[in-house]
């Protein structure tokens, strides 16, 4: 595909330096500028969720089980 681009003289001349530097070409400079910058955006990191903390005084309720995950079992009533 043949286009016409009217670039700044500046960038035109630093391109045409960088072009003869790298010995390659002006149409290989234009497409390596163009997938740097069409290509996807990375996606970001997944982050781990916030934990809330509780910064409370005291213990568990009397007669709880620390060692124990049964939710049902009721602490005994004195």
């Amino acid at each position: 595909m043949r286009t016409i681009l009217n670039l700044d003289e500046d960038l035109a001349q630093r391109a045409e330096e960088l072009v003869l530097r790298e010995g390659s070409t002006p149409t290989w400079l234009i497409e390596e500028g163009l997938r740097l910058r069409l290509r996807p955006a990375p996606s970001a990191p997944a982050s781990r969720p916030l934990l809330p903390v509780f910064e409370g005084r005291g213990s568990s309720m009397p007669g709880a089980d620390p060692l124990s995950n049964d939710a049902s079992a009721t602490p005994p009533t004195s």
